[in-house]
């Protein structure tokens, strides 16, 4: 049997279902891009294998520019000259006075650029430690930019994401109770699926209680900005921030998870996953779970009044009349309950 969703060869289809755009969720050995700031120390190197909780950089939560070393190394010295994005450890002590009293010549930080005859460095006092939620090994490790690594596993596509890359148990919220009447200290260092109802104070609840990600088909773009600002507000303070990071499956429009992709995680019910997120997706590890995959006509409707409804691909329409009078290609396909609809192109998908 075929991976769901990743089948080895391309299935034989119905007449006119190449017209349906292919959306493709399984990405076998992804690449994942953390991104960094001046000032975040880089902990790895291209070429380096990573594991699961291996520190990948250090992060300024509220970095400052200030003076560094001299441009000129003494004579004396054998060490290579300074280049930008090197990062400074820090050059010792002022003498005399007690050694409580000394202060930092110039501190550690990231060199930036020179002025007047010094480097100057971006530095700062609070870190934030970026670990790495899955395996895998480093492809690029540019200094003020990013990190990117190759995962070992395989990673479930989503539309959107924000937070902090996060691990944990995946476990499922069933039927249509939502996110708040989920939320309980038992779930700490898990990861919720939730089909039902999900707002952005029922996401900052769960953060609150230890769970490590929210994996959900929508959330409203309203959601989604009071999500961010309260993530900015939470960095804002001195306490440490958690690994906590939120999935977007279909975007800001609400609808039930596609059967496929909720095949794949009641398979992947009760085992570690991760969540990445640039780019946006649940990442898992061999061995890859076999539920039954969809048939080949097999087309979900993305709009319109059958939203969220999935069924068999019947045939081409032709071109029909939709309201507000525009006249779009259509097919005809038969719903999960044996009703035959006639929907637009441009609402329509297949996975492949």
């Amino acid at each position: 049997m075929t991976d769901v969703l990743d089948p080895a060869s391309p299935p034989d289809i119905g007449p006119g279902l190449e017209l349906v755009p292919v959306r493709r969720l399984i990405e076998r050995s992804p690449v994942a891009r953390y991104e960094l700031g001046p000032g975040d120390r880089i902990l790895v190197a291209p070429g380096d294998a990573v594991t699961v909780g291996l520190g990948l950089a250090e992060r300024q939560r509220d970095p400052r520019v200030e003076d560094g070393p001299p441009m000129a190394a003494p004579e004396d010295s054998d060490s290579p000259p300074l280049r930008a994005g090197d990062w400074w450890p820090g050059d010792g002590h002022e003498a005399g006075g007690p050694l409580r009293r000394r202060q930092p010549r110039s501190p550690a930080g990231e060199l930036l650029h020179p002025a007047e005859g010094r480097w100057r460095i971006a530095t700062g006092v609070h870190l934030d430690r970026l670990e790495a939620p899955t395996a895998g090994t480093v492809l690029e490790a540019i200094p003020g930019r990013g990190l990117t690594v190759r995962l070992a596993g395989r990673g479930l596509l989503g539309t959107m994401a924000v937070g902090i890359p996060s691990r944990g148990r995946l476990e499922r919220v069933a039927g249509d109770i939502g996110l708040r009447g989920a939320l309980d200290v038992g779930r700490a260092g898990t990861i919720l699926v939730v089909d039902g109802r999900i707002d952005s104070e029922a996401i900052i609840r769960a953060r609150a209680t230890g769970v490590r990600g929210v994996v959900a088909a929508g959330l409203a773009g309203k959601d989604l900005r009071d999500l961010q600002g309260s993530e900015a507000r939470q960095r804002a303070s001195l306490q440490p921030l958690a690994p906590f990071a939120v999935l977007v499956l279909d975007g800001t429009v609400r609808r039930p998870i596609s059967g496929p992709v909720a095949a794949l995680l009641e398979a992947l019910d009760g085992r570690e996953v991760a969540l990445v997120v640039d780019p946006p997706m649940l990442v898992f590890d061999p061995p890859v779970p076999e539920p039954d995959p969809p048939p080949a006509d097999w087309v979900r409707v993305l709009g319109g009044e059958h939203a969220g409804r999935e069924g068999r691909w019947l045939g081409p329409a032709g071109l029909r009349r939709f309201a507000a009078g525009v006249h779009l290609e259509a097919g005809t396909i038969a719903l999960d309950d044996g009703q035959v609809a006639v929907v637009p192109l441009a609402d329509l998908e297949r996975f492949g």
